[in-house]
């Protein structure tokens, strides 16, 4: 980020070449990392622990896991690729864009390694800013509206979470994210509230999802990728790093509730899904719907649940990703959004057609593709626990495949509308960006061993200390 900001300011090729070339440096290490990471322990591995404020027992404090490691992966892929995505969406201060857009990847990744809880919370906070002007600045017409929003959500979540983080500190004096906190279920339940509302904000779980549907549509589309791939992801990783390590009896006492909060997640947020008729709308819902699979499986504290809500978290996020940049090709040649306002697309653009239906299907959970088995693991899970709830929650799957088949035929089927007769091809730019998470879709489906094998040891770890309450 210093380096881009040492450019000139008119420089824009090579700012948008520098930025590349530096969110390429933390794929190259988290392949690495990927690669040489052993997956037979449960412990964290690669830890760096410096003291950074001795005076309140404060390191700089980082390391990785098995889950942690799966979704570093995640972010430093979708790095690169929302480089490439704004490369000719974004016309104004280009300069400032890029700086923003490298401190949000360090906040981002900051998060994923964090290991001490001050430290888990600067990151955490980190990220906040520079989205809040990459949506205020570079948004759609109600930006200001939409960033704003954000910005006073994610802020009261964070507020009960430093609150919760004292509590904690104060309690016991260290502020490690390892460890159960203090074996008092009345405290336990109270400070697990605290940290769960700042997580729910993120997720976002229902009722504090309205942020969402606004900073998606208003987002530019790299933000719209990340905001979908790796901010709602940070929700869930907090809640698993979190909530469910360090407060197991008060996991236990709300499981129920969870359960029933991912429910209403995974009905309601397909339902209004259902009725959106602007595309990227629908899309932010269906996370919504989403997100509430991972809910389910995490309340369901089994093997199969948990595991399958960790999958699903990457899987959508490789998802949710193809489907916002998909959107954000249609819109740069149309300049709208609105489902009806297509039609017969299919004849005109055979190939972004392909790959919207391959995105489209993975979403609605196709077996073969990477988003069946997060699912269906997670209702496995669930089912154990709560049988009702895993029963009514599979409307959201059908719901799902109605509105991804019922668009699919909107824009691409039927009379071609005259108005784009001559509507161009998607570009190899835009290719680009989607052949990896392409592929990663299809081999996650095939063989979702490659992902569940890095994070089998932390989960069994989970499940001992959950079950040793």
């Amino acid at each position: 980020m210093i380096a881009v900001l040492l450019l000139p300011r008119e420089s824009d090729e090579l700012i948008k070449r520098v930025t590349l070339f530096f969110t390429l440096v933390p794929l190259a290490v988290a392949v690495a990392l990927f690669i040489s990471y052993d997956r037979s322990t449960a412990g964290t591995q690669y830890v760096v622990n410096v003291p950074w404020i001795q005076a309140f027992n404060i390191q700089y404090h980082i390391g990785i896991d098995g889950l942690s490691v799966t979704l570093l992966l995640l972010t430093a892929l979708l790095g690169p690729i929302c480089v490439i995505a704004s490369w000719r969406n974004i016309e104004k201060g280009i300069k400032a864009y890029m700086a923003l857009f490298l401190l949000l990847e360090t906040g981002m990744l900051g998060f994923f390694v964090a290991l001490d809880l001050f430290l888990f919370y600067v990151f955490f906070e980190l990220t906040l800013l520079p989205m809040y002007f990459l949506i205020g600045i570079w948004g759609g017409p109600r930006r200001e509206y939409a960033a704003i929003k954000f910005f006073l959500y994610t802020l009261f979540g964070s507020v009960l979470m430093l609150v919760a983080m004292i509590a904690v500190y104060l309690n016991s004096g260290a502020l490690a994210t390892e460890g159960n906190a203090l074996n008092n279920l009345n405290f336990q339940i109270w400070v697990f509230l605290g940290f769960f509302i700042g997580f729910a904000v993120k997720v976002p779980i229902f009722p504090f999802h309205t942020w969402l549907p606004d900073a998606h549509v208003e987002a530019p589309t790299a933000i719209s990728v990340i905001l979908a791939g790796i901010l709602l992801k940070m929700g869930t990783y907090g809640l698993v790093r979190i909530n469910m390590s360090m407060f197991p009896q008060g996991l236990d006492f709300f499981c129920n509730g969870l359960a029933l909060l991912g429910f209403i997640n995974i009905v309601y947020g397909s339902f209004c899904a259902l009725a959106q008729t602007d595309f990227k709308k629908l899309v932010a819902y269906s996370s919504i719907g989403h997100m509430g699979f991972v809910i389910l499986g995490l309340s369901a504290r089994n093997d199969s649940g948990i595991t399958g809500a960790i999958l699903q978290m990457f899987n959508h996020g490789v998802i949710s990703a193809m489907l916002f940049l998909l959107v954000g090709v249609l819109y740069d040649r149309a300049h709208h959004r609105e489902i009806n306002g297509f039609g017969g697309l299919g004849t005109k653009m055979p190939v972004y057609t392909g790959i919207t239906t391959l995105a489209f299907m993975a979403s609605l959970g196709l077996p073969g593709l990477s988003g069946f088995v997060g699912e269906a693991l997670s209702l496995l899970g669930a089912y154990d626990k709560f049988k009702m709830l895993t029963i009514l929650s599979t409307i959201g799957i059908v719901i799902g495949a109605a509105y991804f088949l019922w668009t699919l035929q909107r824009v691409f089927l039927g009379t071609l509308n005259p108005k784009y007769e001559e509507i161009p091809e998607i570009n190899g730019r835009e290719i680009l960006t989607l052949v990896p998470l392409g592929i990663l879709t299809i081999v996650l489906g095939v063989w979702p061993n490659f992902a569940i094998d890095m994070f089998r040891e932390s989960v069994t770890n989970l499940i001992d200390v959950l079950q040793a309450i």
